[in-house]
């Protein structure tokens, strides 16, 4: 059960630079094999950084959240294939998920529609000039990733389980937003405890600041893991 949660538990690396990063991963050790990297880490050599954690035998989750038009969706999931990394996230268009789908057929890469952030509320969307509510619209968004022969979604965990009920068993469900018992909610709007989160369906865990901020990394992963063995 330890390992089974253990790739369940993504650790994002929202620090400023690979030499924070590396201290990181390398202070969490064996107990974490799954990282994400997003926008702030990829301006700061995280490509490289990702095939690094590779060849460590790590799992590297690409979070850059990809929209444009077809062929520059196409052309560049076709290199991040090449990087060999293991999700990637893809805004839940319709057309920018095909395109997606397309350019990674054939290999292992798990592309992830991203629904609705989870910083983001009704009002948010509202402001934003969507009609839907929160829950409403990655619902639909979900749908969408399914027809388009996705490997899974991203959204809130709050909505995990009616989204089970749309995106079905086997569909990978990765659920940020995760805030433990008694850490504060930041930015989040839309967040689970990591108990709840599992016991929703979430397939995945995402956790940054709740691990990377405490005074002790490894600790903190620790007990997160724990709350997930609870459920």
């Amino acid at each position: 059960m330890a390992n089974v949660m253990r790739d369940r538990l993504i650790v994002g690396l929202d620090v400023a630079d690979i030499r924070q990063a590396e201290k990181l991963v390398q202070e969490l050790g064996d107990t974490i094999s799954f990282y994400k990297i997003g926008y702030q880490l990829l301006f700061a050599g995280g490509l490289e950084f990702a095939r690094e954690l590779k060849e460590a035998n790590k799992k590297v989750f690409l979070d850059m959240k990809l929209l444009d038009i077809d062929n520059t969706i196409k052309s560049a999931v076709e290199n991040i294939v090449k990087l060999g990394v293991d999700m990637l996230t893809v805004h839940a268009y319709p057309k920018a998920m095909r395109a997606a789908v397309s350019a990674a057929k054939g290999s292992n890469l798990c592309l992830l529609g991203v629904t609705v952030l989870t910083s983001m509320d009704d009002d948010d969307l509202k402001a934003a000039g969507y009609f839907d509510d929160a829950k409403t619209l990655v619902l639909k968004r979900a749908k969408d990733a399914r027809s388009a022969g996705m490997g899974g979604i991203v959204a809130s965990a709050a909505e995990a389980r009616a989204l089970r009920e749309v995106i079905g068993p086997d569909m990978a469900l990765v659920t940020p937003g995760i805030r433990p018992k008694g850490v504060d909610k930041g930015d989040q709007k839309r967040v689970m405890s990591p108990k709840e989160a599992i016991e929703a369906g979430a397939s995945h865990l995402v956790v940054a600041r709740p691990i990377i901020k405490a005074d002790n990394p490894l600790e903190a992963a620790r007990k997160i893991l724990d709350e997930m063995k609870e459920a």
